[in-house]
């Protein structure tokens, strides 16, 4: 295990152990805040009952988010409804997919749709994910042998994409996504998934597996608390931004003044 000391502590604060977990995909569940506080701050509806699920409607409401640590299957369920040219469609992701990996889909959902035709597999092969020939099936794999994404056909025609992890003890983690669900959403969802960058877990929620490396890290609460406000500034700024762009803008035209000579009424 490494051990790495973050430097520019503050006077009266003491330093946390945490630790960076590489791979993602095996790092466990972490903060469910770090999605829905996204959320919020981009203008998403809380809709959560007292006692109950987390449960989050988009602006528009055409889409949900709900997230339930109990019961079974438990985890991410995302809906979305028919419009448009888009037909209905849903994604599922299990309680121990990293949030940052649920983040990739779910920031995606504040942003507008890029004009370019998206392409799933390409975030996988810049990181040397491997794809070997499966009759029937399109895999990628990743270098490690960890994680995985598939576009699965059934016999009968039924289509979906399949992913998840899992480590030599069997712990992991599933999603699945409808076919018909955006390609740029599950290209985001596998960009996060396949992102060498480590995520960060506090001491006691780091996964015992012996397919993750590990760095101790110590940082300092504020720390801490600035990385999760900018995040959350980033979202509101954009969603003021975007809010700013869609409304009516003040009428500019002067007003035409009256004639020479004739009386001009008072403001």
């Amino acid at each position: 295990m490494k051990r790495k000391q973050w430097q520019g502590w503050g006077p009266g604060e003491q330093a946390q152990q945490h630790y960076l977990i590489e791979p993602r995909a095996l790092a466990g569940g972490g903060d469910v805040r770090h999605v829905s506080e996204f959320l919020r701050a981009s203008g998403w509806r809380d809709k959560s009952q007292a006692g109950g699920p987390l449960s989050l409607e988009s602006p528009d409401r055409t889409v949900r988010i709900a997230y339930t640590p109990y019961g079974l299957p438990g985890g991410w369920m995302i809906h979305g409804a028919a419009t448009g040219d888009q037909d209905e469609w849903w994604a599922t992701l299990g309680r121990q997919t990293p949030v940052e990996i649920v983040a990739g889909l779910t920031d995606a959902l504040t942003r507008p749709r890029s004009a370019h035709a998206p392409n799933v597999w390409a975030p996988l092969q810049e990181q040397r994910w491997r794809t070997p020939p499966n009759a029937g099936h399109v895999t990628a794999t990743s270098p490690d042998g960890s994680a995985w994404v598939q576009y699965h056909q059934s016999p009968g025609g039924e289509a979906m994409w399949w992913s998840g992890a899992k480590d030599a003890q069997g712990n992991g983690w599933t999603a699945q996504f409808a076919a018909s669900t955006p390609m740029h959403l599950v290209t985001a969802f596998v960009t996060a998934l396949a992102s060498p960058q480590p995520v960060m877990r506090p001491l006691g929620r780091v996964p015992h597996s012996t397919r993750i490396r590990t760095t101790s890290v110590s940082v300092l609460p504020s720390q801490l608390s600035a990385w999760q406000q900018a995040r959350i500034t980033a979202a509101r700024a954009t969603t003021w931004a975007r809010n700013t762009a869609r409304s009516p803008r003040p009428r500019s035209t002067a007003r035409p003044h009256a004639h020479a000579g004739g009386t001009r009424a008072r403001r």
